[in-house]
Parts: structure tokens; C-alpha cells; sequence
């Protein structure tokens, strides 16, 4: 009995296996204007099969256009934003296992974008560090590939990232992107430190990455640290770990969120925030709230427990 137990866990790891490589390169045989005509597919018909996925996506919906009270809501974008999520995060991650030099221009584009605006900053004073914040939208290994192209146009061996996402979710990230130095990842338990290795950081590239826009959630190890703001002239609160880290370091935050349409990527970059400043915290509340407004059907943190928490003492 346990023999045939073993050999049936065997047959299983092969089939998961070869089922894996045969979707990484159908995945890869397919275009990104393709893969969201599948994502929208995919929603409606998870609509019709799963209760559990349709309420999901009526939440989602919901949540822009009774919470937030946004107008102009593509409803078809806005339910299909978790499957189109995840796909582009298969695609781009199956796509460096098959051909690792493989090139993306619109991210390359951002990344370019962004490393032009740091230029910027550094030439009015050089010794104020960056903080890059990707907000969280679209693809989180679209953001990451962006993040590693920016490295690449600094000129910088490796870049620090603290992240929110489980590691190897599709496969080896170490192996995939080897210069991005994580220093903290959702499943990674040691925080103690994080605000002195992102120092560290700062201190020895200059620039570092940190997605700034999450919604403050009480988690069950780690109660978040959260400051008062406004969004959408609601009391609100955003997380405070970006101002206590960046704050004694007189560091400049550069907020920027990405954009998909018809198969191409964008990216809409906000103003350069001094994060020593009084109203750094509601300036970036502003930006959170632009990128929402914007493109909210592309926002990844849609349906979040929290989703900024609008409620004036909690």
C-alpha cells in the first residue's frame, strides 16, 4: 500500500510538472492583448460557475462605485482585474524561464522614465536618497520587472526591494531576478531590522524600493503603524512605515503606479514627495487617491480587508 502511495504521489509531481510546462509556453505563444481577452473570458465565466469568484468580483465592482463612489467605472475591466493579474504575472514570469533575455519596451520605457526623473533629483542635491514606490497595480512582477530595469539604467549591481507578495510563486524569483536584493517579503517572518537594512540600503545605492500604498490590515503578527489622513475628503489612514524610515533620512519618495490597455503597458508617475515634510503623508494620500480615480479597475489591492480603513479612530 505505501508503495503504490509513493507511486502516486510520483505520477502526480510529473503530471503537475509537465501540466506546468505545457501552460509557461502557451502562455508564451500568446500576445498580452490575447491574455486580457482571456483574463475577461475567464471572468465571465468564473461568474457563471463559482459563487465564491462571483462575489469576489461584485465586491470588487462594489467597492469603487458605492465606497469610493467613483464614476466612469468600466464594469467588464473592473471584475476581470484579478484574473488579468495573474495571468500577465504567469506570463512574465514563465517568459524569463523560457528566454531570460527577453525584452518588454513598454516597462523598459518606465523604467527610463523613472531613472530620468532620479537624475532629476540627485542633481538638485546628491546626498538626498529615493525612494521608488511602485503602487499596486496591474502585475506585481510587472512592477519588479521595471524595478530591475531601473537598476540596470542607474547603473547599480543590485537594488534593494521591500516587497508584499510570497516568494517563488511561480518558480525560482532568486533565479529569475538575481540583482534584486529582497529585504522583506510577505513570507518572511523577520521584520526586526527592515527600517535599518532599508537604511543601509539607501545609504549604499542611493535609491531603494518600497510599495507604499498598502492599506493599513491588523495582522495577526504584525499590527501596521498607520497615520491620519484624507482620501476622497473621507478620514482615512495609509501606512506608516515609508514617512518613519524615509522621514530622518530627508528622503524623496517617487510614487509612480502602472497602467495596461489593449495589450501595452504605461505608467503614470506623481510628483517627488519630501518625506521629511509636515504633509508628506496627505500628499501622498493624494496620490493614492488620483491613482484609484485613474485606474482603478487595474488596482491590485481591490477588495483588500481594509481598503484604507475610512473610519476616523480606528
Amino acid at each position: 500500500m505505501k508503495i503504490l502511495l509513493l507511486a502516486w504521489r510520483r505520477v502526480l509531481r510529473w503530471a503537475r510538472a509537465w501540466y506546468n510546462r505545457v501552460r509557461a509556453r502557451l502562455l508564451c505563444s500568446l500576445s498580452l492583448r490575447t491574455i486580457e481577452r482571456i483574463a475577461r473570458a475567464e471572468a465571465a465565466l468564473s461568474g457563471i460557475v463559482d459563487a465564491r469568484a462571483r462575489w469576489a468580483a461584485i465586491e470588487r465592482w462594489e467597492n469603487g462605485r458605492d465606497v469610493l463612489q467613483l464614476p466612469a467605472l468600466n464594469r467588464r475591466d473592473v471584475l476581470s482585474g484579478a484574473h488579468l493579474e495573474k495571468l500577465v504575472d504567469q506570463r512574465l514570469h514563465f517568459g524569463r524561464q523560457l528566454c531570460i533575455d527577453e525584452a518588454w519596451p513598454d516597462l523598459q520605457a518606465v523604467a527610463a522614465t523613472l531613472a530620468q526623473r532620479i537624475a532629476a533629483l540627485k542633481a538638485h542635491d546628491s546626498t538626498r536618497p529615493v525612494i521608488v514606490a511602485p503602487f499596486h497595480y496591474v502585475s506585481q512582477y510587472a512592477n519588479i520587472y521595471v524595478v530591475d530595469e531601473l537598476r540596470k539604467a542607474l547603473g547599480l549591481q543590485t537594488i534593494g526591494v521591500v516587497s508584499g507578495v510570497p516568494r517563488n510563486l511561480y518558480g525560482d524569483d532568486d533565479a529569475m531576478i538575481p540583482s534584486i536584493d529582497i529585504l522583506h517579503t510577505k513570507t518572511d517572518d523577520n521584520r526586526n531590522g527592515l527600517g535599518l537594512r532599508v537604511a543601509r540600503s539607501l545609504r549604499r545605492n542611493g535609491v531603494v524600493v518600497l510599495f507604499a500604498d498598502v492599506p493599513p490590515y491588523l495582522l495577526a503578527l504584525y499590527p501596521m503603524e498607520t497615520v491620519d489622513v484624507k482620501l476622497f475628503g473621507r478620514a482615512a489612514r495609509i501606512h506608516r512605515g515609508v514617512f518613519r524610515i524615509g522621514a530622518p533620512l530627508d528622503a524623496w519618495l517617487l510614487p509612480f503606479y502602472l497602467r495596461f490597455e489593449r495589450g501595452r503597458f504605461g505608467a503614470r508617475l506623481c510628483d517627488a514627495i519630501p518625506l521629511a515634510a509636515e504633509d508628506a503623508p496627505q500628499q501622498v494620500a493624494d496620490c493614492i487617491a488620483a491613482a484609484l480615480a485613474d485606474n482603478f479597475a487595474r488596482s491590485l489591492v481591490t477588495g483588500h480587508p481594509s481598503m484604507y480603513a475610512f473610519a476616523p479612530v480606528r
